[in-house]
Order: C-alpha cells, then sequence, then structure tokens
C-alpha cells in the first residue's frame, strides 16, 4: 500500500497521480493523505516528471476534478484517482455512462453539501475603516461558518504604519486561545528567523488570510484543517481591507495559503518562493515557507533545510 502526502488542492493530487500513473500505481494500492498548507510534499507528490509518452484525459475530466478537489469529502482524492485510471486503462468514454458507479460517485462530489456558506465578511466590513475600528468589527464577524467553533476572531497585530506585512494562512490552537497572531510553536520558528535577519517584530503587522481557527476535534486535541476556497473568499474582504489601510511597501506570504490568496492559484511555493513581484497591494510581495513547515520536517535535516530557505527569503524582506 502506497501512502500519498498530497497538499488539498487539484494541483497537489494532479502532480501525484501523474506520478502513481506513470508507475503504475493502481487505486487500490493508493492511500491518500492531506498536508497542511506549506508542508513539504511528500516524495510522491514531488514527483513531477512528465510521464512517457501522451496521456490524454477528456477536458471534462479536468473541469470536473478542479470542481470536485474543493469539496469537503475526505474521499474525493481516491475517487478522482479510480476515475483517472479508468479513463487511462479502461474505458477513455468512462464520463459518458452516467449510470456508472464510479461516475455516481464523482458525480456526487459536486453537488451542494447543504452546509451553510454564510454571506461572506462583506456585510460586516465598515468601508474606509482604520484598523482599530476593522479590529472591533471582526470580532463580530458571522460571514462563514467556521466562526460557529472558534473561540474567537484572531485578527492582527502590529502598527498600522508598519513597512512590511506578514500575512499567513489561519490562526493554530494557541492563536485561537489567546486571539493573536504566531503565538504558538510556529510564532516561535518566526521569532526565530525574524531576529536572524535583524527584523524586529513589532515594527512589522503580522495577520492572516483567515480569522478563524479551523480544526478537526480528535479527542482532547484540535488539529489544523486548511481552509477551503471558499472560506478564503468569505474572509478575503478582511484582508482587502486591512492592505488598504496600511498601504505597506512590502508584503510577504507565509505558505502556499496565503501566497495563492495574493498572487493566485498558479503559485507554487516549491518553485515560486523568494522571488519579489509588484501586486496592487504592495509594491514588493514575496512568498515564503510557513514557519509551520518548519515544524513538519521529516527530520533534523530537512527542518533545517526548510528553516534556512524561510530565513534567506526573510533577509531579502530585511533588505528591501
Amino acid at each position: 500500500m502506497r501512502t500519498v502526502e498530497i497538499e488539498p488542492t487539484f494541483e497537489g493530487w494532479q502532480a501525484a497521480a501523474r506520478t502513481l500513473l506513470r508507475e503504475g500505481v493502481a487505486p487500490a494500492d493508493v492511500r491518500w493523505r492531506e498536508t497542511a498548507s506549506g508542508a513539504q510534499p511528500s516524495l510522491v507528490a514531488e514527483g513531477l516528471e512528465p510521464m512517457p509518452g501522451a496521456v490524454r484525459v477528456p477536458r471534462q475530466f479536468l473541469d470536473l476534478a478542479r470542481q470536485a478537489a474543493l469539496a469537503s469529502d475526505p474521499t474525493r482524492w481516491q475517487v478522482l484517482y479510480e476515475t483517472l485510471w479508468r479513463l487511462v486503462h479502461e474505458n477513455h468514454d468512462l464520463l459518458k455512462d452516467a449510470r456508472d458507479p464510479g461516475v455516481r460517485r464523482l458525480g456526487a462530489l459536486l453537488k451542494p453539501t447543504g452546509e451553510p456558506q454564510g454571506a461572506g465578511a462583506a456585510p460586516f466590513v465598515p468601508a474606509g475603516a482604520g484598523l482599530d475600528e476593522l479590529r472591533a468589527a471582526a470580532a463580530r464577524c458571522t460571514g462563514c461558518d467556521l466562526h460557529r467553533h472558534a473561540t474567537q476572531t484572531v485578527f492582527s497585530r502590529g502598527p498600522a504604519d508598519a513597512r512590511i506585512v506578514l500575512v499567513g494562512e489561519q490562526p493554530g490552537d494557541q492563536e485561537d486561545r489567546q486571539g493573536a497572531p504566531f503565538v504558538g510553536p510556529a510564532g516561535e520558528v518566526l521569532d526565530r528567523a525574524l531576529a536572524d535577519v535583524g527584523l524586529d517584530r513589532e515594527r512589522l503587522y503580522v495577520t492572516n488570510a483567515v480569522k478563524h481557527f479551523k480544526f478537526e476535534e480528535r479527542g482532547k486535541r484540535r488539529i489544523h484543517q486548511t481552509p477551503r476556497a471558499n472560506e478564503l473568499a468569505a474572509c478575503r474582504p478582511w484582508l482587502d481591507a486591512e492592505l488598504a489601510a496600511i498601504k505597506p511597501a512590502v508584503l510577504v506570504c507565509l505558505g502556499a495559503t496565503a501566497a495563492r490568496a495574493i498572487l493566485g492559484d498558479a503559485f507554487r511555493i516549491t518553485k515560486d518562493r523568494g522571488r519579489f513581484v509588484a501586486t496592487r497591494w504592495a509594491p514588493r510581495t514575496i512568498a515564503t515557507y510557513h514557519p509551520s513547515a518548519v515544524l513538519r520536517g521529516e527530520d533534523e535535516a530537512q527542518q533545517a533545510r526548510l528553516y534556512e530557505m524561510l530565513v534567506e527569503d526573510l533577509r531579502k524582506v530585511a533588505t528591501a
């Protein structure tokens, strides 16, 4: 049995599926597991070499797969790979058979779950507000379902005239309890990296793309879950309002989720990090690994490599 760790996105699944097809690994021999955003990909997901020969699947399948990847069903990656395997090895016209059980399972992933999604944060965001007013308003936000289980809104920390803004993914367990961003284990890594490059955190504005902690309870533990695209979109008006109020000279995206929120879905942390680009929020925008990726390194050597890359990118920020 092959355990495949992927970032829970269509692109993460696609990269791993290509490798599995190339190696001839059947769906029954694969166990899929999601990793947190910004984590180092597994060896399977890292193997991005194109398959020998052209493997073509219907454009319809790619469109359906992108939609299915946004579902919350944990079996979606297995269903997608089973369908892909059959398209390649059994029946290129499989999707035309609406009565096929596999096609029906794929279709079920695309149906609305019935979960209330909220109207998004926009109705709660006061127009043209400063940070204090935004922070007070955010405490009352119920624009998506994440507020139902979180302890509180975790808005931001830092001065309104900050030249540099750091954007992470979402609060973690300690952040949710204390009401401030990056105060848990990942925050300790960030503080150490900032000190190594001579950046004073008290002069930085630190926030997250999502303001409520999304988690799964396992016994007494609360395990981080990556925000879905609709949850990022629901919370986006808060981040837009923060950046409009601060107008930073340098914007730093910590991790893949924050980077995609700012730089678009095509961004890949492993190949696009460490480069400045101009965005509508800041003339110099850069992305790097999330500090939590360092903590999730498989061993001390990998943790050291990830930390070195984080420091390397932050050093560019310090001298920008």
